[in-house]
């Protein structure tokens, strides 16, 4: 994990390295960061949620977001969780695999002085089962083409610390067929382009 301190001392750190040049821009799309833009690394499969998703799933959270602990799993950008936490969230917590994403992703958390964030850089499917914490908000958006989408489903479901209650957020490609847990119940459904995005609540 990352506290305040370390997250902005690296993003002045990593401000001038060699990975920043390839980047790409988001920006937050509503509450106390609204406006502000954020870089990304142009990795292979990491792709920022869109505008148009994030303002919906953030409508669909309106109600639950403020006070919210919320886990950003396969953080990529960070775009969600920072949306998360600009929203009103208590604490979000960061789990991103690849190395320049993940530095890049503590650089923004530096820029926007967000104390209340986490960050891990590690493997998702360590971090579920090696975890011990619960969240009300688990947002799940993989990497397309590579069977992921199920096998963390799976994974989750057999995790002693999912909590009932807890809100699920899957983004996956368009046309992928899930197969969730019974105690699974489906909130929300859309499709923009060649994605889908669910939202679950756990029973």
């Amino acid at each position: 994990m990352a506290n305040r301190n370390k997250i902005v001392q690296d993003s002045k750190k990593k401000s001038t390295s060699p990975h920043a040049k390839k980047v790409g821009q988001f920006r937050v799309i509503g509450g106390r960061w609204k406006g502000r833009k954020l870089r990304f690394i142009e990795v292979e499969g990491l792709r920022p949620s869109l505008d148009r998703i994030r303002e919906t799933l953030f409508n669909w959270l309106q109600n639950e977001i403020h006070g919210a602990n919320c886990l950003d799993l396969f953080a990529g950008s960070g775009a969600i969780g920072i949306e998360a936490l600009s929203r009103g969230a208590s604490e979000a917590s960061f789990v991103e695999l690849n190395r320049k994403a993940f530095h890049q992703l503590e650089e923004n958390l530096g820029l926007v002085n967000a104390d209340n964030a986490y960050v891990m850089h590690g493997d998702a499917f360590d971090f579920i089962q090696s975890n011990q914490k619960s969240f009300d908000i688990i947002f799940l958006d993989p990497p397309f083409h590579k069977g992921i989408a199920q096998k963390v489903i799976e994974q989750l479901d057999a995790a002693e610390w999912l909590k009932p209650e807890t809100l699920i957020y899957i983004e996956v490609e368009q046309g992928l067929e899930l197969n969730v847990p019974e105690n699974w119940t489906e909130l929300k459904d859309k499709k923009a382009g060649q994605l889908q995005y669910k939202l679950f609540a756990v029973t």
